[in-house]
């Protein structure tokens, strides 16, 4: 098996043929300090106007009423003032489909006799029948019921995962795993907190299968890790490097991936809650697509570099200097890594292209295959050919 000895001149064709030198160790600080600020903001919001919680969570009174030329928000606003009901914090929205429009109206528990009187009036003045009228009850109790639920199965889950990557891997890619999934719960939950988008029984859903996805990316990188630690072993390679060399290669299949999970979602919501109007699949899809987009930044810049920092602490690490641009490049293509590559020092005019990559600004880059490639990735010096006897 011959190795490609072409690399491309385009960022875009380097991330595709993996043949990417990004120095994702580098730039760990930047990572860090953007997901800092992202849970900074989430608890600010939390204190200052907290979460906006459906009916399922707070608990009242619920009317869906048909939609007509003679009844819409407006009117269904009118009929609250004449009962004396409260429209500050009522929910009033209409909602469309291929088949009816329906008025939802949500407010805070009313007495029986009241409820009664305001769906007696709503059907008045839609023009239907009070049977016609859907009027639903729901206590805070049931909300806190699945609070409490979601939280267990929050903590089981994040048992059963430490367990398994420190069993399958090592506790420090497990406490690295885990910090990532969190910070992708809390940049979710910051989300609908600063936009105040309704939080409801779909949303609490989401939240526990964002997990997933965030594990898998996490997972991916883990495991490439793994593999070049033991490949490497025997040039004794920085850690720093085995982690850039390992993002680099799995860079194109969790981009994809991810890529091909934001699709379906993005789907439901244009789709599913802006041409059908199934307001359930918006308030679903809108969480998983937070999810997802925050698992792929956690993974690359929470999770590894967290690893690289436990690592680093264990004693786990070189002082040798990390393998930058082509060097970096030739051991993502798995030309091999030695411990002659990075000899030099980074040079004050090297520089970072568009795509994120290293370049060494006085020297060409170097394709795999080219002539003294060889030279630079043997660990010792070549032994001397033997003479054929003729």
């Amino acid at each position: 098996m011959t190795l490609d000895t072409s690399v491309s001149r385009s960022g875009l064709g380097r991330v595709f043929r993996g043949q990417t030198a990004i120095d994702f160790y580098g730039k760990r600080k930047v990572g860090l300090i953007l997901a800092i600020v992202a849970v900074v903001i989430t608890f600010g919001s939390l204190l200052t106007q907290g979460l906006n919680l459906g009916l399922d969570f707070e608990g009242g009174d619920a009317w869906d009423i048909p939609a007509s030329e003679i009844f819409g928000v407006d009117e269904a606003s009118d009929v609250l003032r004449a009962n004396d009901v409260s429209t500050t914090g009522a929910r009033i929205q209409l909602r469309s489909s291929d088949t009816s429009d329906v008025v939802t109206v949500q407010v805070e528990v009313l007495s029986r006799e009241q409820a009664d009187a305001v769906t007696a009036d709503f059907a008045e003045a839609a023009g239907v029948t009070v049977d016609e009228v859907s009027f639903s009850f729901t206590s805070s109790t049931w909300g806190a019921e699945i609070t409490e639920k979601a939280i267990r199965a929050l903590v089981i889950f994040l048992f059963v995962v430490a367990v398994f990557i420190s069993l399958r891997f090592e506790w420090r890619m497990a406490v690295a795993a885990i910090a990532a999934m969190v910070n992708d719960v809390i940049v979710a939950v910051g989300v609908y907190s600063v936009f105040q988008f309704e939080v409801t029984p779909a949303t609490v859903i989401a939240f526990l299968t964002i997990l997933g996805y965030s594990l898998y990316d996490t997972i991916v990188v883990f495991d490439r890790v793994e593999e070049n630690e033991g490949r490497f072993a025997s040039t004794k390679t920085p850690y720093e490097d085995i982690v850039n060399i390992s993002m680099n290669q799995v860079m194109v299949r969790s981009l994809l991936t991810s890529f091909s999970s934001i699709l379906p979602v993005i789907s439901l919501l244009l789709l599913g809650s802006g041409v059908l109007g199934a307001v359930a699949l918006r308030e679903f899809a809108l969480a998983l697509l937070v999810g997802m987009i925050s698992g792929v930044y956690s993974s690359i810049f929470i999770a590894t570099p967290l690893l690289a920092y436990l690592k680093a602490k264990a004693g786990k690490t070189s002082r040798r200097e990390r393998l930058l641009g082509d060097d970096l490049r030739l051991a993502v293509m798995g030309a091999g890594v030695s411990g002659q590559i990075a000899q030099d020092s980074p040079r004050s005019d090297d520089h970072d292209d568009a795509s994120g990559e290293h370049v060494d600004s006085e020297r060409e880059p170097v394709a795999v295959g080219a002539p003294g490639q060889a030279d630079r990735l043997l660990t010792h010096p070549p032994r001397p050919r033997k003479k054929k006897r003729r």
